[in-house]
């Protein structure tokens, strides 16, 4: 039988149960707008830096590393998540949030005084970890000061902050690289992160959960580090190797071992940073399969089609942003709206089943770009996914926070941030392997259909053969010609220069086809994301953070009364 948790109206919540007890209205939004000035910090700091790299590679003399400044951040955001979100069940959100903004900050100031390379990566490493706790606690809080009722309200914001950091970041980013000085991509975030901290520390109670003990998980925190760490690595090394390499296929398996292990150990923890009983309330663990698969969809749309605006139609990094916005736009509306709509009627399953098959449609439609594609239909498709990717970001944190008993509220809503971050970074080892070989497969047919002769089609196959010629490596040029001719042998230079425009285009036509291709990866995630949500119980929204029991049994009602 399904299992709703009853009216908990005539409960009376005590202080440890609701947070927001004693605290007005007016207290309640500047708390919110200090941890949205959070979750802003670790947006912006997603997209800001992608302009700004070619020039610090260049000013440090790391062209051969630059790919570890994004991976380092990567790296301890993502791993350090979980921890965060049971330190703050622990302890309480207000010192772990204001520890993690600090730890943000001192990783951003000495990432911007960095004199070269060594020290940028390591620095970012820092200032990961500190990010790491800006999603999940800052969800938290919001948790803590709305009743599940309410959330929908707010938590529409989250989405709204995210996609406004997306726009945001690269326009700031390359300004300040073009106008003042790359160090400032890194300072920027040091006014807005000490207006977010006095704001905490003057009206965020501390309040700690009397059910979370303090023996923390040593084990199974190392076990998960080494797994993850692992995982991420031989992920990111996928965009350079193939998957027989020992630094991707082996460090693939040893993190799929390590996370056997890990599971191991968090089965028999005292006080697990990842509580594998959470996994038998089936509307948790179906949301964290649902948004595993869905930023699938997601990432990719959001690091192939600035490329294509880039390559195909000569659009800059900036402007390859602000090429964006129909995305960002249709996930700001639909992420608020939904959240608004699940507050007022508290029904959310089948939105979010609908959000998702409505993403997938868009993706659909995205399978059929071609360089010929008219940018307005392009923008169509990129606004339909951004209202199917909304409710992604704002519906299932109110779902999963509704599931599971308050004092674990913490560690569910950064197990959702934690799945989110992983989905997005298996998608783009995935996709970044469909572009490659695509791309690849899709040059010969592609320059013969542009009207290249075949002897020419011929020629470029014996320089890429040997290396002379690495068109994947392109992608990433500004005159696409001058380049080609370039990285060719001086006789066939003679025999390419009269078809030179015929070679760009069948290029560009082979990039646009790559691209499509991955899409279909986001359909089939789609599909079963959606398939996912629709196997939740749908339960009522609570009106208190107040425990209450349960109509049914069953282990969703367990879960409820725990």
């Amino acid at each position: 039988m399904e299992a709703f948790p009853i009216s908990d109206e005539d409960v009376v919540p005590t202080l440890e149960e609701d947070p927001a007890l004693g605290l007005s209205h007016r207290e309640k939004m500047e708390i919110l707008f200090a941890v949205m000035l959070g979750l802003f910090l670790g947006a912006l700091d997603q997209t800001i830096v992608g302009p700004a790299l070619p020039t610090i590679a260049k000013d440090l003399n790391g062209n051969e590393y630059y790919v570890w400044v994004i991976t380092a951040y990567l790296l301890t955001s993502t791993i350090s998540v979980p921890f965060w979100g049971k330190l703050s069940d622990i302890y309480g959100r207000k010192p772990i949030f204001m520890i993690g903004i600090v730890i943000f900050l001192i990783g951003s100031a000495l990432s911007g005084l960095s004199q070269n390379m060594g020290m940028l990566i390591l620095f970012r490493g820092i200032q990961g970890i500190g990010a790491g706790s800006l999603f999940p606690v800052a969800l938290a809080v919001i948790g803590d000061l709305f009743s599940p009722q309410e959330r929908g309200k707010y938590q529409g914001l989250f989405g709204a902050v995210f996609g406004v950091a997306f726009v945001v970041g690269p326009l700031v980013g390359g300004f300040l690289t073009e106008q003042v000085s790359w160090h400032w991509i890194f300072y920027v975030n040091i006014p807005i992160g000490i207006v977010s901290l006095i704001v905490i520390q003057r009206l965020l109670p501390t309040v700690k959960t009397a059910k979370a003990t303090k023996n923390f998980d040593i084990l199974g925190g190392a076990i998960f580090t080494v797994a993850i760490s692992f995982l991420l690595l031989g992920l990111t090394n996928k965009q350079f190797g193939k998957w027989e390499d020992l630094t991707v296929g082996g460090f693939l398996l040893v993190g799929l071992v390590g996370i056997l292990l890990f599971i191991a150990a968090e089965a028999r923890a005292k006080e697990p940073i990842i509580p594998l009983h959470l996994f038998r309330i089936r509307t948790y663990s179906s949301s964290m399969v649902s948004t595993f698969f869905a930023s699938f969809a997601f990432f990719g749309a959001i690091i192939f089609l600035p490329r294509w605006f880039q390559f195909v139609h000569g659009f800059s990094p900036t402007n390859s942003g602000l090429a964006a916005l129909p995305l960002v736009l249709g996930l700001i509306f639909s992420s608020i709206v939904s959240g608004i709509i699940v507050s007022r009627t508290g029904k959310y399953k089948w939105m979010l089943v609908g959000a998702i098959v409505l993403m997938g449609v868009a993706t659909a439609f995205m399978t059929q770009l071609t360089a010929e594609t008219p940018l307005p239909v392009v923008w169509s498709w990129m606004f339909l996914a951004g209202l199917g990717v909304g409710p992604t970001f704002a519906v299932f944190t109110i779902v999963v926070q509704n599931a599971v008993p308050f004092h674990e509220l913490g560690v569910a809503t950064s197990n959702l941030t934690f799945f989110r971050q992983i989905g997005g970074s298996v998608a783009l080892a995935i996709v970044g392997t469909i572009f490659g070989t695509t791309f690849s497969e899709q040059i010969a047919p592609q320059l013969t259909k542009a009207g290249v002769p075949d002897q020419v089609v011929a020629g470029f196959g014996q320089a890429s053969a040997s290396g002379q010629l690495d068109f994947n490596k392109l992608t990433s040029v500004g005159d696409l010609g001058a380049a080609i001719l370039a990285g060719l042998p001086a006789q066939l230079q003679a025999l390419v220069t009269p078809f030179i425009a015929n070679i760009v285009t069948g290029i560009h036509e082979a990039f646009s086809l790559a691209v499509a291709q991955t899409f279909w990866l986001g359909v089939g995630a789609a599909v079963v994301s959606a398939i996912a949500a629709s196997t939740m119980h749908e339960h009522r929204l609570r009106t208190s953070n107040a425990p209450a029991t349960a109509r049914a049994s069953g282990p969703d009602a367990a879960a409820a009364t725990e």
